[in-house]
């Protein structure tokens, strides 16, 4: 019978190897893989955020548990898709038109997917046609944008702007993030929201889906 806190606390620690054998164990077990996700993992990552926000927790730390919690992930999405469970949201994320940094957004991505969204990473350089295809294609409700240069800043108001062409801007939130970003700009170019960290980000994402 496994101890399933050692998977809370697997994840916790950025034990990638141990969460991935207690999950199988557990699954072996005919454990609940919803009870997993829900009672374990999203809590040990919530934990991992909130240790982030006290500087306890560092970038490091934050991408070893997220590593340990995709780990684990992998094991249990395919039967959470068999059966019908639904994520907390679906995002479309990427790094914008003429930016190549991804260190941010892929750790936004990570807490998300830790959180239990659905999320479609696009990388970078992304254009705004491409968020809105991959969007509209993914039936995502949430759109997750990274900058992390001023001069690719004016890619964000683009894509949202290509949203209201496609006229599906109402059926996606938009979020942004990145250094040179501020709340004031996402005010002005029509985004729902910004968030200037990861764990920050996922409380946001939470808040605009109404997980």
């Amino acid at each position: 019978m496994p101890d399933l806190k050692q998977l809370y606390d697997a994840i916790l620690k950025g034990d990638a190897k141990s969460a991935v054998a207690v999950t199988r164990e557990a699954l072996a077990e005919s454990k609940d893989p919803v009870e997993l996700v829900t009672k374990f993992m999203i809590p040990a990552m919530d934990e991992v955020g909130k240790r982030f926000e006290c500087q306890d927790y560092f970038v490091p730390e934050l991408l070893l548990s997220a590593r340990a919690m995709k780990g684990a992930l992998e094991i249990i999405r395919p039967l959470l898709v068999e059966r019908g469970t639904a994520p907390a949201g679906r995002v479309v994320i990427g790094t914008v038109k003429g930016d190549l940094h991804d260190i941010g957004k892929n750790l936004v991505a990570s807490m998300l997917e830790g959180a239990g969204f659905d999320v479609i990473d696009l990388g970078t350089d992304v254009t705004p046609a491409k968020f809105v295809s991959e969007a509209q294609a993914k039936s995502a409700n949430l759109v997750a944008l990274s900058a992390l240069l001023t001069t690719t800043m004016p890619s964000m108001r683009l894509t949202v702007e290509e949203f209201q062409k496609a006229a599906c801007r109402d059926k996606v939130k938009i979020m942004i993030g990145g250094a040179p970003v501020t709340q004031q700009f996402a005010e002005q170019i029509g985004a729902d929201g910004y968030s200037d960290n990861a764990n920050g980000a996922v409380a946001l994402a939470r808040k605009l889906v109404g997980a």
